[in-house]
């Protein structure tokens, strides 16, 4: 079964869990943050918010345009920036954070119900799409039998890389399985006898060098200097557009509202389709629909040649 009829048959249930991962240890101490010279905004309950992202692009959106909104209304804002996936949201759950952004819906289920954590996604954000990055080898025509290929090691992203095999031809994936938690034993066939390589996230574009290809999550694609342009392959789906996540407790607060409206603004809008063009961009803003279609029949099209 090809991934898009798996998703189609998954369909709305996957689309409604989309969000993207990365995440993890402090690699920077929190950018230094402006202090607003009025008091905090009316029926605000805080005047500081801590911001949590990984390192690139999600951390350059609160930086350019997010701080600078929030701080017009009377906020004081921090941004400390993690190097993995696994930090940010223990941080957030221990109180060292307010919100992080970073992750897609189905890393956060997984991660929050083995931690127990009671944190919840709030907003999408938007993403740069997994993408299959050219390696030793420099085209799709030029895959051969028995070529490596690196992938994210944690569980959702890499199903998310089985998938985009599976799209390629160059794996088949058993009929039936759910797109979202697909693992090894859900290979049917290695057509190609892939030698799939599993490591961290944060060193997929390093081993470009070693590999054959390398499939890269956006956000570490963006921040080691590649570009969309370069991918040879791209995931159709939306179901990994990244969300943002707070504490349950403070889902409904003031300042979550204030956030949330930055993110949604037509300033914010404007600064990310031209800063991040080629981006997956938030189900709310109503652009989604035509682009996906859009982007399922130029991988449909890349995948048979």
């Amino acid at each position: 079964m090809q991934a898009s009829a798996l998703f189609k048959t998954f369909s709305a249930g996957a689309l409604a869990f989309a969000l993207a991962a990365c995440g993890g240890q402090k690699e920077t101490a929190p950018a230094a943050a402006s202090a607003a010279s009025q008091p905090a905004a009316a029926g605000a309950e805080k005047q500081e918010i801590v911001f949590g992202t990984t390192v690139g692009d999600f951390g350059d959106m609160v930086k350019d345009q997010i701080q600078p909104a929030l701080e017009k209304k009377g906020y004081k804002v921090k941004l400390i920036e993690f190097t993995d996936y696994v930090r940010p949201n223990l941080a957030l759950a221990e109180g060292e954070l307010d919100i992080n952004i970073f992750q897609h819906k189905p890393y956060l289920d997984d991660f929050k119900k083995e931690h127990k954590l009671d944190i919840t996604e709030v907003f999408q954000v938007p993403t740069a799409p997994l993408g299959l990055y050219p390696g030793k080898l420099k085209s799709l025509d030029e895959v051969k039998d028995g070529s490596s290929v690196s992938a994210p090691n944690d569980p959702s992203n890499f199903a998310r890389a089985l998938v985009m095999l599976n799209e390629l031809g160059w794996i088949k994936l058993k009929d039936g399985i759910n797109p979202l938690t697909a693992s090894k034993n859900d290979i049917a066939e290695n057509l190609k006898n892939i030698n799939i390589v599993e490591l961290e996230a944060a060193q997929l574009p390093r081993s470009r060098a070693d590999v054959d290809f390398a499939i890269v999550n956006g956000n570490y694609a963006m921040s080691s200097g590649m570009k969309l342009t370069e991918t040879l392959f791209q995931e159709p789906s939306f179901a990994y557009v990244n969300w943002s996540a707070v504490k349950t407790a403070d889902k409904d607060s003031q300042w979550v509202k204030d956030v949330t409206d930055a993110y949604n603004s037509d300033e914010f809008k404007t600064y990310a389709k031209q800063r991040f063009a080629g981006y997956k961009y938030p189900a709310s803003w109503g652009e989604q629909a035509a682009a996906g279609a859009k982007a399922e029949a130029a991988s449909t099209a890349s995948a048979a040649k």
